[in-house]
Formats: structure tokens, sequence, C-alpha cells
């Protein structure tokens, strides 16, 4: 027996424009499913919503496990003379956020044992604000020091569906050879 794919309908395709249009925050799929009429899967609707938005001035993106409206990237560039830009993270912050990324769960005392120097709590605080990392509980050492991961948010902000998509870590070095 085949699996056939059913494509959905122009009311069921409005609809689920009209969640991720109406959501501040990126759609995840699940909520895209609970939705959908049986035997209409979540995916096949972003990929003809995808479709259907591709060249615009807006284009449906999946980022972060679900699916946003985000400013057709030829755009963006044009646009930022009247939009504010986003605030931008200290090189500080950066950094920790990548050791973060790379290592997670990771404690402060490990980030700054990466780092080579002190954190600040600022910094923390900062990515805090920025909703890019949060607690993960607690590490079962003398201290019982917070250990720290990315959020959605993280993913969100660098445009990606998830940490596999971050470039590995050999790729980032440099060949000195």
């Amino acid at each position: 027996m085949t699996d056939v794919t059913i494509l959905p309908t122009d009311d069921t395709l409005r609809l689920i424009e009209a969640l991720v249009f109406a959501s501040a925050e990126v759609v995840p799929m699940k909520d895209i499913s609970a939705l959908l009429p049986e035997g209409i899967h979540a995916d096949v609707v972003v990929k003809v919503l995808k479709a259907r938005y591709a060249g615009r001035g807006v284009e449906v993106v999946e980022v972060a496990g679900g699916v946003a409206f985000r400013t057709a990237l030829d755009l963006a560039p044009r646009l930022r003379k009247l939009i504010a830009k986003p605030r931008r993270l200290t090189p500080v912050a950066m950094e920790t956020l990548s050791i973060i990324a790379y290592h997670q769960p990771v404690t402060r005392a490990e980030i700054e044992h990466i780092r080579g120097a002190s954190l600040s709590q600022q910094t923390l605080d900062q990515l805090l604000e920025l909703e890019l990392i949060t607690p993960k509980g607690r590490r079962d050492t003398p201290g019982r020091p917070t250990i720290w991961g990315t959020t959605a948010g993280f993913l969100s902000y660098f445009g990606i569906k998830a940490l596999d998509e971050l470039p590995r870590r050999d790729d980032l070095l440099i060949d000195r050879g």
C-alpha cells in the first residue's frame, strides 16, 4: 500500500498562514498539526506555503523547530534604513553564547575555563534578557552550580532549525598548515 500525500485546501492554507502571521514567536510544528484536518501533514502545508511565498517580500521559513514569516534576505539590508536594528551582542556575549551552544549544558566556571577569563554577570544577564540562554538545571557537584543551555530563541536569532545546523567546531578552526 502506498502512502498518499493529501494536499491542503485553500481554507487550510489560509488558516495556517493566519496563525503564522499572527504569532510574534516561531510557531511550533505541533501547533500547526493541531489545527489541521486528519490526513494533512504539517510539513506538506509548510512546503506549500514556502512555495507560495518564495520570491515575495516576506517568506515562510523553518526555524527553531517551527515556522515564521521573515523578510526576504535580499530586501533586509535596504530596510535597515527605516527599521531599528536588533540589539547587537558584545564580542564577550557572542563568545560566551558560542561556548554555551557548543558545550551545553555548561556551568559558568566551565565557560570561564574555556574562555580563559572571568565572566561578568552582566554578560549572562544580557543573554538571558534576549532569551538566548536559559538555566537547564544544576550540576551535581559541590555548590550545585547552574548549568546553561541555549533556547529556541537562540535558534530563531540565528535563523537555524536545530543545533545540528551549527558549523562543526573543526570547520571553524583556521588551518595554518
